[in-house]
């Protein structure tokens, strides 16, 4: 039960650090890593996908926004439309590799974000943001393995 639990933290830790709230996951991923409660693979399939779904859900906002306006949001909530104006052109400029960088601290939340305003299809969105992602925790995996 104890591993249930662990891997439900994970996942939390995970989505909500993908999100734009503020969060991070890292230290919760080499924490369980050190405590070997849990299996490594499943952790680092947990904390991948769940990182994923938390850009996904910033994809859709993001979607969510280009397909309404930015004005139906509280004006508390809305981005800075040249802010976000600047995020777009940034984007088109670099386009898909970018995604593979989404779980860069600070940059890589807004940039899924914007992948969502401009419409960038779901499924490659999914694959490269995964990609990236995954790419992470498994160097993670491997420094704390390399350490330990």
């Amino acid at each position: 039960m104890e591993a249930f639990w662990s891997l439900a933290g994970m996942a939390s830790a995970a989505f909500v650090a993908a999100t734009l709230l503020p969060a991070q996951s890292e230290a919760i991923f080499l924490g369980l890593l050190a405590a070997g409660t849990v299996d490594p693979a499943l952790l680092f399939l947990i904390a991948s996908l769940a990182n994923t779904a938390g850009s996904v859900m910033n994809w859709w906002l993001g979607r969510l926004i280009a397909l309404h306006g930015i004005e139906r949001l509280p004006r508390r909530l809305r981005p800075d439309p040249r802010r976000l104006g600047q995020a777009q052109g940034w984007f088109a400029r670099f386009g898909w590799p970018s995604l593979l960088f989404a779980w860069l601290p600070i940059a890589g939340d807004p940039l899924t974000f914007v992948a969502g305003t401009m419409n960038y299809p779901l499924r490659r969105f999914v694959l490269l943001v995964l990609l990236g992602k995954g790419a992470r925790y498994a160097m993670l995996w491997a420094g704390w393995a390399a350490i330990a």
